[in-house]
């Protein structure tokens, strides 16, 4: 199944200044989720961004938030997004069936949210490049889980590009300096 603009929501799941650095390979997954994120903006996909404990992990990290644009960003204590009520309601409210997922820990909130919209009968895809755990093992288990629970496994091109659709269109024209 195709990940396609006008059916999808990317979610942004707690990268925040006291989690990123505590990360795998944290300057790719901000890298990826920065062009995820420009992606969104271009071609029309709304963005939910959440934060874990704000008070105590702190804000979302600057190279997000400065290209995050209309992105709605929520407060949460949840592990699953989907539990938290202001969450849940702005995600439904898009009306959208597809959650494009990337975020920190991949093994917690990523893991738990993804489940809860498999579970309500939303198609998900986990950007394993844009997604990030403590330790590689983490990270390894919550995408292996994912895949066999019905996630797709994708990376940021291919959300990019099927976003997209096809070449030389102004938007394509617009993103590719972000792939290459």
């Amino acid at each position: 199944m195709l990940i396609r603009a006008q059916d999808s929501v990317l979610i942004v799941i707690d990268m925040q200044d006291r989690l990123v650095p505590a990360m795998q390979a944290p300057a790719r997954t901000i890298r990826n989720t920065r062009t995820l994120l420009c992606a969104a903006a271009e071609v029309g996909v709304p963005v939910i961004m959440t934060e874990q404990y704000p008070a105590g992990l702190g804000a979302t990290v600057p190279e997000l938030a400065a290209v995050a644009g209309g992105a709605t960003v929520l407060p949460k204590m949840h592990f699953s997004c989907m539990e938290d009520d202001g969450f849940a309601a702005a995600f439904r409210g898009t009306a959208r069936k597809q959650a494009v997922i990337a975020g920190m820990e991949a093994h917690i909130c990523v893991v738990q949210t993804a489940a809860s919209l498999i579970e309500e009968g939303f198609d998900v895809f986990v950007v394993s490049d844009a997604t990030a755990s403590r330790t590689l093992e983490s990270e390894q288990a919550c995408l292996a889980r994912l895949n066999a629970s019905g996630a797709g496994i994708v990376t940021t091109e291919m959300v990019v590009f099927e976003w997209l659709g096809k070449a030389g269109t102004p938007a394509f024209k617009k993103l590719l300096p972000l792939i290459k």
